[in-house]
């Protein structure tokens, strides 16, 4: 996470340093492309080998693609180890989150993830303004560097402490052959398909042509591949399908989209905004982001708190779709002469409204699937999260890219051809550094461009936090249990889920397990 976010204010000046605009959007992207398509593995992986072994390997990756990315000498080798990087960094992510559900109740693991929530808010916190120090003071590498001591430390404390996970001890070709690798090659390659066709349309390519419409639809193909295989062929699934089955379930994916999908634009266009409508430094924009950060960090930490006393999950997540919808509706409001009270408020609405979103629509989620399943049902929760960054991301930059591009004409009347070009369409985000080397009447006319391309953004987002929060009235109440049941993992837990599996199917039951809370989907009185 601290990758995340530092990388966000040393963007312009990488892409500046490797000559590349396309950068600005590659280096961002290539991280959340890998990390979304790798989720779902890394979950029906630990199934059979165990969390441990996994996280082990899982920091071992991300250790890798920061020391390639530190040393990287070209933007292509950057964007590849930003990709390998989020394959370690997806794997992180989604078996911390596992490793909590198999180690407490659920009723407490809303404190836990509450933790977490501030560790991933104490990064957007001083990520952020760690890049700006590393960019400005050192060199854009450190944002890089810094991982592999952190990252070190954490393999020490995985190894050595974290032995309260069931460790199946799962022989390697065994658990080789256990795993499905058609549906791992078919949700990998139909996500990537997919989010590149719609990273390149109408950039790097029009829409039109024969490699965006290539990429959407065999994407979309391989997809739907994916899931017949999971359906009829798969004897261990990576995803299983009966976790689409129910409409709270559904529900809570979509607001696990809608949320990932609202958060990472607003976290990762507002140093855009700080740098190219106020003049700021990459330093600086961390600095402006910590208003967001920090307020999302105590409205995490307070929701998991709240779980944990109350047993209920529907209160935080309303609260925080509501108060995204206003938030994202105030930064609307900003131009390139706000006043630092009303950026600094907006900031704070928002944060307080993303905070809860971590994990209370986790938590709901969890309570509605069988324990044994809670592996993959936090994978694809995941997932979902990852597809929704990694597209927000990528039709954000196409909403400001066509924005700017639109409004070419004011910046050619206003400054030279040569200096509109460089802040039009697809070299914008890359080159807002020359903004502030323009004269003064020139300045404002750029930054006003920037301000209302920008403004889209937040339209856009508001649209989609507003969808979110009609999804999560669909979201059904369920008791939080206070006990905790034990989960386990190898290939007899997972051949005891495929016989139970195939009894349904024959029985003609569907995939529920009665009494279980898969099938407990009409709304429970708390205890």
């Amino acid at each position: 996470m601290l990758t995340s976010h530092s990388i966000t204010t040393a963007l312009p000046t990488i892409s500046e340093h490797f000559h590349s605009a396309s950068g600005y959007t590659w280096i961002g992207s290539a991280y959340l492309l890998a990390a979304a398509a790798s989720t779902p593995i890394w979950g029906k992986i630990s199934d059979i080998f165990g969390r441990k072994p996994l996280l082990l390997v899982a920091n071992g990756v991300f250790f890798v693609g920061s020391l390639l990315a530190a040393v990287s000498v070209s933007i292509s080798m950057l964007i590849a180890s930003r990709a390998i990087q989020g394959v370690g960094g997806g794997g992180l992510l989604t078996l911390v989150n596992i490793s909590i559900g198999d180690m407490f109740s659920m009723r407490s693991r809303g404190a836990y993830y509450g933790i977490i929530g501030g560790v991933w808010a104490l990064a957007s916190a001083t990520g952020p303004l760690l890049g700006g120090v590393f960019t400005e003071k050192v060199s854009w590498r450190w944002c890089f560097y810094i991982n592999l001591p952190l990252d070190g430390v954490a393999f020490i404390i995985i190894l050595f402490f974290l032995n309260n996970l069931d460790h199946p001890k799962t022989p390697i070709m065994a658990g080789l052959k256990a795993i499905d690798w058609l549906g791992s090659v078919t949700i990998v390659g139909g996500t990537l398909m997919l989010l590149l066709g719609l990273e390149f349309g109408g950039v790097s390519y029009p829409w039109a042509s024969a490699i965006v419409v290539c990429l959407i639809i065999f994407g979309i193909v391989t997809m739907g591949l994916f899931f017949v295989n999971e359906w009829r062929l798969a004897t261990y699934p990576v995803i299983p399908l009966h976790i689409f089955r129910y409409r709270s379930n559904m529900a809570c994916l979509g607001v696990c989209f809608c949320h990932g999908y609202a958060f990472i634009g607003g976290t990762y266009f507002l140093p855009l905004y700080f740098q190219a409508c106020l003049g700021a430094t990459p330093l600086l924009s961390g600095v402006y982001t910590l208003a967001i950060a920090l307020s999302l960090s105590f409205a995490g930490m307070a929701t998991g708190i709240f779980i944990r006393k109350t047993g209920q999950y529907r209160p935080p997540i309303y609260a925080g779709f509501s108060l995204m919808v206003v938030g994202f509706g105030l930064l609307t409001n900003l131009d390139a002469h706000s006043s630092w009270a009303k950026i600094i408020l907006y900031q704070i609405v928002t944060g307080i409204g993303i905070g809860p979103l971590f994990q209370a629509p986790l938590i709901a989620l969890q309570s509605l699937i069988p324990p044994k399943d809670i592996g993959a049902g936090t994978a694809t929760f995941q997932f979902v999260r990852n597809i929704g960054t990694s597209i927000s991301v990528v039709v954000g930059g196409v909403v400001f890219q066509n924005t700017i591009q639109k409004q070419q004409p004011t910046l050619i009347a206003s400054l030279s051809p040569a200096r509109a070009a460089q802040l039009g369409g697809f070299n914008a985000g890359a080159n807002v550094g020359v903004i502030n080397s323009l004269p003064q009447d020139q300045k404002r006319v750029a930054r006003d461009v920037f301000a209302s391309s920008i403004r889209n953004l937040w339209i856009m987002y508001v649209i989609v936090v507003s969808i979110g929060l009609l999804v999560s009235l669909l979201i059904s109440k369920q008791v939080l249990e206070k006990e905790h049941v034990t989960t386990k993992t190898g290939l007899e837990a997972e051949e005891e889920k495929r016989a139970e599996r195939e009894e349904r199917r024959r029985s003609g039951k569907g995939t529920s397990v009665p009494g279980s809370p898969i099938d407990a989907q009409a709304p429970k009185e708390e205890v």
